[in-house]
């Protein structure tokens, strides 16, 4: 099984991977933690990356795949697995319908959580998350809140507020996030295939609905 998440910030998907993560075992893959690991281990393509990076451009789409595909070569694929922050547009979920097929793995569950603006700044001004494992909390939902104040349950690392994490901050990557993944929504819902989840509601009532659309709920 694979997952697809398509969502604005906020809408909770860094909380329903984690958790997902820790119940049922499901590897997670971040499309950023993946260029991050290439510029981390020095190669020539981490270096090649890191410059594309520093200078304020994109990484190219070719590039971009070729990564991921590796990234999904090197993880155990009998388990099921997430992909966050990719496909992000149109051309990508084409590549991502190729790296599939190469590799013999079934079609994508794609859950699209949608949020409006004004309850996504609201619970972006709550956000924290580790810097050292990258588990996010919110400091304003009991579900997603840590055990002790300000401190990681996994690792026990300090708590930290993203320095973006402020109203027009939010407002601009939100914006982005819907021009450049619009023509990609389109793509699933036109399939049929597109899974729609009202992100406004609580996240211990959304995480049930998740769980039981990937049949992982075992109540």
């Amino acid at each position: 099984m694979n997952v697809i998440w398509i969502a604005p910030p906020a809408a909770g998907k860094g909380t329903y991977s984690s958790l997902l993560k820790e119940k049922y075992g499901f590897s997670h893959i971040s499309a950023g933690d993946v260029l991050r690991e290439e510029i981390a281990k020095g190669s020539a393509i981490g270096k090649e990356i890191e410059s594309i990076v520093s200078s304020g451009k994109m990484v190219d789409d070719t590039l971009l795949k070729q990564l991921i595909e590796n990234k999904l070569r090197s993880i155990d694929l009998s388990k099921p697995f997430m992909l966050d922050g990719y496909p992000r547009r149109l051309n990508q979920a084409i590549d991502y319908e190729d790296i599939l097929n190469r590799l013999g793995i079934e079609k994508p569950i794609v859950i699209f959580i949608n949020i409006d603006k004004e309850t996504g700044l609201n619970r972006i001004l709550g956000r924290v998350n580790c810097p050292n494992c990258k588990r996010n909390y919110n400091l304003t939902s009991g579900y997603a809140k840590p055990k002790v104040d300000g401190i990681c349950d996994d690792c026990k690392t300090p708590l930290e507020h993203r320095s973006d994490d402020n109203k027009e901050s939010y407002e601009n990557r939100y914006n982005t996030y819907f021009n450049e993944t619009t023509e990609l929504i389109n793509k699933y819902k036109d399939e049929g295939s597109l899974i729609e989840i009202d992100g406004s509601k609580s996240p211990e009532e959304n995480f049930g609905i998740i769980t039981k659309i990937l049949g992982v709920n075992n109540d």
